[in-house]
């Protein structure tokens, strides 16, 4: 593996951004991102043609974003992960693509690609980009692979005060279903959304912060603040390049989570269309492939250009495929429209104590 690019300056730089931070940069192209995704190797041949980077907002999740889109902020793109798509379809806040512009569509892995969740009348709104998974992480000096071996570790006593888990509800309730026994929360019952909520009140007990980016969370275990938390593979691999005695442990006995996200053409964008389709194109590069692996050690959509990448490497960051990758996990992918509200009211609630 290469080393890797990112460094402690960088993501403590991150950790300041905010969902109203802005890196001002090409105004004719406006990104609403995940802070962290304004990383210029990303999209370098964007900048090459374009003479500068785009300009990039940020949010915390894709509820603050969903709800900041439907208030008339306005972009270009954004970021959504795949259980958010239709929602965002069905309140009209996308346009339909035009894959013609959209040089290495055929190389998409269709798994991602031609979900029929991310269509509608014929026409794709879901650019598949970046996936991976969330999954334990833990300071490999202060816990033992034993110690982990069970979710039920996030709501054991002994970790209380030590606990980390993202401020996202998608991968909170992919950890609360995991621990009570769901793979497939799609078909949840209310009885099992009601077990998988108790199970998050009790890992509230047990939290210490939740976290709210890759950079925030390095600092928290760097710190010693943290020794356990439900983590992307970003923490496990940049820290681990870095000399943490940090580890991921996928093969838990629940399982881990996995995910898909991508990019969207946000309707009625102000900015280029040009440079959105310049922008996505940059993405899908070989050569942005190769860095969103090697750097920070999530897959990448691209599966022609995955399928040339050694093996050995894939496998020690848990990407061998994407079929592989869902093997024993839950899948985040679009939940019914009520059960995602009732996980977004409850994730409140256990967050704020009740």
């Amino acid at each position: 593996m290469k080393t890797f690019a990112k460094t402690a300056a960088a993501m403590l730089a991150a950790t300041a951004l905010t969902a109203t931070a802005v890196r001002a940069a090409d105004p004719e192209l406006v990104v609403f991102d995940w802070a962290g995704y304004e990383d210029p190797e990303f999209y370098k041949s964007f900048t090459e043609k374009n003479g500068d980077g785009p300009t990039f907002s940020f949010f915390g999740d894709e509820e603050e974003a969903f709800q900041k889109l439907r208030s008339g902020f306005k972009a270009d793109a954004a970021h959504p992960c795949a259980q958010s798509v239709p929602k965002w379809i069905e309140a009209g806040l996308l346009q339909p693509l035009d894959t013609s512009r959209i040089t290495y569509w055929e190389d998409l892995d269709p798994a991602f690609r031609d979900m029929p969740a991310f269509q509608k009348d014929g026409e794709y709104y879901f650019i598949p980009i970046d996936w991976g998974n969330t999954g334990v992480t833990y300071n490999t000096e202060l816990l033992s692979d034993a110690d982990v071996q069970s979710l039920q570790a996030f709501a054991d006593p002994k970790n209380a005060g030590r606990v980390s888990v993202g401020d996202n509800v998608d991968d909170a309730y992919a950890l609360g279903f995991l621990a009570t026994g769901v793979k497939d929360w799609a078909s949840a019952t209310d009885e099992q959304f009601k077990a998988a909520s108790d199970f998050l009140r009790q890992v509230h007990q047990n939290v210490r912060s939740y976290w709210d980016s890759g950079s925030s969370l390095a600092q928290l275990m760097q710190s010693g603040e943290v020794y356990l938390a439900w983590a992307w593979n970003e923490t496990f691999s940049t820290m681990s390049a870095e000399g943490y005695p940090i580890a991921m442990k996928r093969d838990t006995d629940e399982g881990a989570s996995s995910w898909v996200c991508g990019y969207v053409h946000l309707k009625d964008a102000p900015g280029s269309d040009d440079k959105f389709y310049d922008f996505v194109n940059a993405w899908l590069e070989p050569q942005t492939a190769d860095y969103i692996v090697n750097a920070w050690g999530y897959g990448h959509s691209n599966m022609v250009e995955m399928g040339k990448m050694s093996a050995e490497d894939l496998a020690a960051v848990g990407l061998d495929t994407s079929d592989q990758l869902r093997a024993n996990t839950l899948w985040q992918g679009p939940t019914p429209a009520e059960l995602r509200e009732k996980m977004i009211a409850e994730f409140e609630l256990i967050k704020a104590g009740f």
